[in-house]
C-alpha cells in the first residue's frame, strides 16, 4: 500500500473564497497571500456575474478539453440521467470513469460537476456524471440501485462513446464515495442491474464514509433509517481479495468524514486482503476543498487530479 502525505494546508482560506465552511479550520495553516488575494479578486468578479461558487469552477474549467453529451436517461425518473464528457485531445479508445458526487444523499447535482468531467477529459479519460434520487423522495438502498443502473448504462453504451469496456473506473467523493465503494465491493447491487464488479478496473474514493455506524449526521441519520440503520450498509464490511485496484484519499483533518476510520482502514482491510491500494492523505485541503482541487484555478491546493491520473494510466495499458 502506496501511502503519501504532502504539506501544507489551506483549505479554510479557500473555503471561504468559495462560500464554503470548511471543517477544523482553527487547526489550518494560511494559504499564501498573493494567490489568495488572485482567487479572491477571481471569485468576486465572478460572483458579481451572477456565478454561484461550483458555477465558479466549472466557468474557469477547460472548455475545449471535452465534447459534452448531456441529459441521458439511464432510467425513468427525471434524477437519473447523465452527462458524457468524452476527450477532444486525444484519440480513443479512451478509459472510462464513472463519477457520483457528495451531498449526504439529500442535496447534488451532475452539472455542478463539470469541472470534475472536464479535469478528466483533459487528461484523456471519458467521464460519466450521474445523478441519482435523494432523500426524501428515496432511501437507502434506492439511490445504490440508481448508481447500479447507471454503472450498467456506462458499461453497455460507453464503447459507442470511444470508451473502453475493459478500462471502466468507479469513482466519487463524500456521499458519492460510499455509493463507488458499494458498486465495487458489495455484487449484489450490480447483480440487480444485470451487471457485475468484475465491470470495474478500479475504485477511486474522495473522504468516502465506509464505516459510520451508529450514525452521528443528523441529515444523514433519517436517510439510514436511524436508529435502526442496516449493519449491511457498511462498505468495510465487503472488501475481498477481488476487489478492483483502489485509490483512496482523504484529508488529513476532516470534521465531516473521519479519514482514519473510514478511508485509511479501507485502504489497509483492502490491502490485507491483497487487492493493490494506493492511499493518499492530503492536509492542504478540507472536506469539500478535496474535490475542489480537480478544478483549474484550485490545483495547487492538493495534487489530486494528477494522482488519479497517474493511477488509471498506471494499468499498463496504452
Amino acid at each position: 500500500m502506496r501511502i503519501v502525505a504532502p504539506e501544507a494546508d489551506p483549505a479554510p482560506a479557500i473555503g471561504a473564497a468559495l462560500g464554503i465552511a470548511s471543517p477544523r479550520s482553527d487547526v489550518h495553516a494560511p494559504m499564501p497571500r498573493f494567490s489568495f488575494a488572485l482567487l479572491a479578486l477571481l471569485m468576486a468578479v465572478l460572483a458579481n456575474a451572477g456565478c454561484s461558487p461550483v458555477g465558479a469552477l466549472n466557468a474557469l474549467a477547460e472548455p475545449d478539453a471535452s465534447r459534452l453529451v448531456t441529459g441521458i436517461a439511464y432510467g425513468s425518473d427525471p434524477r437519473q440521467r447523465l452527462d458524457v464528457y468524452v476527450p477532444t485531445k486525444r484519440t480513443g479508445p479512451y478509459p472510462v470513469v464513472l463519477f457520483f458526487f457528495g451531498g449526504s444523499w439529500n442535496s447534488g447535482a451532475r452539472a455542478d460537476y463539470r469541472f470534475v468531467g472536464e479535469a478528466l477529459a483533459s487528461r484523456g479519460v471519458l467521464t460519466v456524471i450521474a445523478d441519482y434520487r435523494l432523500f426524501p423522495q428515496v432511501r437507502y438502498p434506492e439511490f445504490l440501485e440508481d448508481s447500479a443502473q447507471a454503472a450498467a448504462w456506462t458499461g453497455a453504451h460507453v464503447q459507442s462513446y470511444g470508451g473502453d469496456r475493459g478500462r471502466i473506473y468507479v469513482m466519487g467523493h463524500s456521499a458519492g464515495a460510499y455509493n463507488a465503494a458499494m458498486l465495487a465491493l458489495d455484487p449484489r447491487w450490480l447483480a440487480k442491474a444485470g451487471a457485475s464488479t468484475t465491470m470495474f478496473a478500479g475504485f477511486i474514493g474522495l473522504a468516502g464514509p465506509y464505516d459510520f455506524l451508529p450514525i452521528e449526521n443528523l441529515e444523514v441519520r433519517p436517510v439510514f433509517f436511524y436508529p435502526d440503520s442496516p449493519p449491511d450498509s457498511q462498505p468495510i464490511l465487503y472488501a475481498n481479495p477481488g476487489s478492483p485496484r483502489s485509490f483512496l484519499a482523504a484529508p488529513r483533518s476532516d470534521d465531516l468524514v473521519d479519514p482514519e476510520r473510514s478511508t485509511h482502514q479501507l485502504a489497509r482491510k483492502l490491502a490485507s486482503k491483497g487487492v493493490a491500494v494506493t492511499y493518499r492523505s492530503y492536509p492542504g485541503v478540507g472536506h469539500v476543498t478535496l474535490i475542489g482541487a480537480m478544478s483549474r484555478p484550485l490545483r495547487w491546493l492538493a495534487p489530486v487530479l494528477d494522482d488519479i491520473d497517474e493511477f488509471i494510466w498506471a494499468d499498463g495499458k496504452p
